[in-house]
């Protein structure tokens, strides 16, 4: 009983982890990197597409991303989808190749990025904290119901605020890589 329910809790948890980290991707920093527009939805034909399924997205200089499209008739439709994105990028397009020049970030930038990061950090707390009071009230409910002993309950209350501190540590961890990645110049 207890088992299962401390699973779940992890299962949970590190989705609540793996989410910050692609959201952190996504976050601009002074590198050009492929994760910055992987996931750009892009119309096409009619169907919203992630820009990875649509074309290659490579970084051949630390300040430059270059999407070679399969299709080439999809140029125009990725090129209206980085401008319509909050990405403030404004793509090159030479009539097989995109290419995304990354400026160099204002300090002032830099710290509402980092301000940006913070906040989704505590998002992700926020979430694995809420999977610890669901989990912990189950296994009240299964205390009062009989169905596990006061021992196992205290138990598993202890194993289950330590994966939650194990998670905590593990976001901030990934909060401090990315502040460093961003405050770089």
């Amino acid at each position: 009983m207890v088992k299962e329910a401390l699973s779940e809790a992890e299962g949970r948890m590190k989705g609540a982890t793996k989410i910050l980290e692609e959201s952190l991707a996504t976050l601009r920093t002074g590198r050009a990197s492929p994760a910055l527009i992987e996931k750009l939805e892009v119309e096409y034909y009619g169907t919203p597409t992630p820009l990875m399924q649509l074309a290659t997205i490579s970084a051949p200089e630390p300040r430059l991303l270059t999407i070679k499209p399969f299709d080439p008739g999809s140029l125009k439709n990725i090129e209206r989808a980085i401008l319509a994105s909050d990405l403030g990028l404004t793509p090159g397009n030479d009539g097989k190749l995109i290419r995304l020049m990354i400026p160099a970030l204002t300090e002032e930038r830099r710290r509402e990025l980092v301000k940006a990061t913070h906040h989704r950090a505590e998002e992700a707390r926020v979430a694995v904290r809420n999977v610890r009071r669901d989990v912990h009230n189950d296994l009240r409910e299964f205390e009062k119901e009989k169905l596990i002993s006061e021992d196992d309950l205290k138990r598993g209350e202890e194993d289950l605020q330590k994966m939650t501190d194990k998670m905590v540590e593990k976001i901030d961890d990934l909060v401090k890589r990315k502040e460093t990645e961003i405050m770089e110049v």
